[in-house]
């Protein structure tokens, strides 16, 4: 296979494989989560359930002053990850000339060397949690494969997308491949790992606030 029909199939047959698992995998695990139901409350209600959810996933999704000290680290680095990451998905010109193209929506884009800016922070962010987690002897305990492989299918799209911009390496083509490869490898896993937390975020920490504010308790 050259390089053009590797382009081809990635960009075509590739992209509509990885699209399907993705889209129902994410519908099977959301609809077993759903699906598994909650008991009656028996209690009686001393608050709003909606209210005591939508509260918790504002309270939940701002640092905690202790949890900022005990762990600064973490919620840096995880904020300028999720923050570049976001940015390069949904602010790069190009993409959202593909988001255009598939779903006929777009939106005014960030100029690209302040995306490039944030690819790289990202991707330094990526690489001080690994390393971090391979010299925290706590954090290495508790690491699972999964965890090694949900950040490598992180990362990669990222590193490949750079490649690809900078044209480092390799043919422009081939470089381009391979981070939409990258980018299907990651559609296709994501349902079946933690990065499906993603989407089951909000409906966990509204579930735990709404159980709170039914028993009248702040969360």
């Amino acid at each position: 296979m050259s390089e053009i029909e590797f382009l081809d199939w990635v960009r075509g047959p590739g992209f509509q494989i990885a699209s399907v698992i993705f889209v129902a995998g994410v519908i099977i695990r959301l609809a077993e989560i759903l699906l598994l139901g909650r008991k009656k409350n028996l209690a009686e209600p001393r608050g709003s359930e909606m209210m005591g959810g939508l509260r918790t996933i504002v309270s939940r999704s701002i640092p905690h002053k202790t949890t900022f000290q005990r762990s600064a680290f973490t919620e840096v680095a995880g904020w300028i990850f999720h923050i570049g990451l976001l940015a390069s998905i949904f602010l790069f010109a190009p993409h959202i000339l593909l988001f255009k193209d598939v779903f006929g929506l777009s939106w005014p884009a960030l100029p690209t060397p302040v995306v490039d800016a944030l690819t790289v922070i990202s991707i330094i962010a990526l690489l001080a949690v690994l390393v971090r987690r391979l010299f925290n002897d706590v954090l290495r305990f508790l690491s699972t494969p999964e965890d090694y492989l949900a950040w490598f299918i992180t990362i990669a799209p990222l590193v490949t997308g750079y490649l690809a911009f900078h044209r480092i390496g390799l043919t422009a083509p081939t470089l381009l491949a391979l981070h939409i490869l990258s980018v299907e490898i990651l559609m296709v896993v994501f349902p079946f790992t933690k990065l499906m937390h993603a989407f089951t975020l909000v409906m966990a920490r509204w579930y735990n606030g709404a159980i709170s504010g039914y028993r009248g308790v702040a969360s």
